[in-house]
């Protein structure tokens, strides 16, 4: 996906001789909703979204594993998506497959951003020892294959649900996130009003969430668009594979079952292409809406 910009710059350390300058959020708005990329990824998502969350509340069943309809049935006026070799209804169990990939993109996603910045915002502002026993923990879960830990942890359980999936995949997916932080952090502790706060009397926490955090905003919400959409990438992965959740539905799982049963080659299109481009239309609408984030927080990308 995109880079992550720069933090914003330092904050004046004196008052403006000239006119006012606009304010930074008041600025960013300005040119987010003049950006296209933004506004047709973010109102990809959201519509998406919205299907996963308000889909299954006006199903007639709350199961969507359900044996309802004719076997192999194509779309048509009462199964809009057409129904599964068992006669299970596709387009319910692509509802209840959104709200679960979104579910696994949001936790996965945010245990990854959590433990990225407290490990990349401690490491950086402390530096020294701390630095160093960070730097070294973080380098180890990040030479790890992640993908081969989950599948084993994965294999394993028993009972698999969508929350423990994003669970494990956040657990090992933060480091490259925490050394980007670090990194950034690095660069900020050193500025005027850094050293005024540490002045002050202000605690370590304190100085990074309210004088270091805020400086780096854009950069904290991109990087969890990038986690949330690898969280999801990397679930799918595991459903396609069998090793997703035990219960429910998901995307991927669509997927896995579309394989087995050999939709493919039965031409079954209707049960294999709706959860891939779900996949696809979510990723796909996170990457362009990074892309449009990164033009609105760095002026030397903004299309005049």
């Amino acid at each position: 996906m995109s880079t992550l910009p720069d933090p914003a710059p330092e904050a004046p350390s004196g008052p403006s001789t000239g006119a006012p300058a606009a304010k930074p959020g008041r600025e960013s708005l300005h040119y987010a909703v003049r950006n296209p990329k933004l506004i047709i990824g973010v109102t990809l998502v959201v519509v998406l979204l919205a299907i996963g969350v308000v889909g299954p509340m006006l199903l007639d069943s709350g199961n969507p594993n359900e044996y309802v309809g004719p076997q192999a049935s194509a779309p048509d006026g009462t199964y809009w998506m057409g129904t599964t070799t068992f006669g299970q209804d596709v387009y319910a169990q692509f509802v209840h497959g959104l709200r679960a990939t979104f579910l696994v993109g949001v936790v996965g996603g945010a245990i990854a951003a959590v433990i990225a910045m407290i490990v990349g915002f401690l490491a950086g502002y402390r530096g020294g020892v701390v630095d160093e026993i960070l730097n070294m923990l973080t380098n180890v879960v990040l030479v790890i294959p992640a993908l081969a830990v989950l599948l084993i942890i994965n294999a394993y359980m028993g009972v698999r649900s969508v929350a423990v999936q994003g669970l494990f995949i956040g657990l090992t997916s933060w480091p490259w996130a925490a050394r980007a932080i670090r990194a950034q952090t690095f660069s900020l502790r050193t500025r005027e009003f850094v050293d005024l706060a540490r002045l002050s009397g202000s605690g370590t926490w304190r100085i990074v969430f309210r004088e270091i955090a805020p400086n780096m905003s854009s950069y904290l919400f991109m990087m969890f668009i990038l986690l949330f959409g690898g969280s999801i990438l990397i679930a799918s992965s595991l459903d396609f594979i069998g090793l997703g959740p035990t219960e429910g539905v998901s995307l991927g799982l669509m997927l896995q079952s579309a394989q087995q049963w050999s939709a493919l080659q039965l031409g079954m299109w209707w049960w294999f292409v709706p959860p891939g481009a779900g996949i696809t239309a979510i990723v796909g609408a996170l990457y362009v809406a990074n892309v449009g984030l990164d033009e609105v927080f760095n002026p030397k990308l903004r299309e005049s």
